[in-house]
């Protein structure tokens, strides 16, 4: 399960776009390992696959609580893996980029995320993500960046933050309505 908002954070409502997008994508994600685990650790197998998103590599305006939810689901993610890889269990994130999900029918009609999303015209079937998600469970791997391009972007966050921070300062610029609204 997952939630999201795309707007800008100062039009975010404290009570679902903040706590309740927290509690869900990153809380209950939580809460359920924490159920199985012991199950698992019982066996000293098994194996954990958690669907983050590319916004938790990639923290882009307009996604501020969704970005602050999914790094923090890789935080938990990465951190779960290196408590219990010595015990047998296998912890895996996936982070997908866009997909044709009923997901993107849900997040709000910003007008700057429209613009947007049209560059981005790319996306991926769910069943493309579900056959990647099989092959990971199959074959597992610490985590699986799709599609593969998002993997460069990641590397190019990685080494010039600056000038992705210029990227999106100008985009904020360009498609914030706050001086106009004055």
């Amino acid at each position: 399960a997952g939630i999201g908002r795309v707007e800008w954070f100062e039009n975010h409502s404290l009570e679902r776009d903040i706590n309740t997008l927290v509690q869900v994508n990153l809380i209950a994600l939580m809460q359920v390992t924490h159920e199985v685990l012991p199950y698992m650790l019982a066996r000293r197998e098994g194996h954990i696959i958690n669907m983050i998103s590319v916004a938790g590599l990639l923290a882009s305006p307009l996604i501020t609580s969704y970005a602050a939810s999914k790094y923090g689901a890789r935080g938990f993610t990465d951190a779960l893996r290196r408590e219990v890889a010595p015990l047998g269990i296998k912890v895996s994130g996936i982070y997908p980029g866009p997909a044709s999900t009923e997901f993107g029918s849900h997040v709000g009609k910003n007008e700057a995320y429209r613009s947007a999303r049209s560059v981005l015209k790319f996306r991926m079937t769910s069943e493309y993500v579900a056959r990647r998600v099989v092959e990971v469970a199959k074959r597992p791997r610490r985590s699986l960046i799709i599609p593969w391009w998002f993997r460069i972007i990641f590397v190019f966050e990685t080494l010039f933050p600056v000038v992705m921070d210029w990227i999106y300062y100008s985009f904020t610029r360009k498609n914030h309505k706050l001086d106009e609204e004055k």
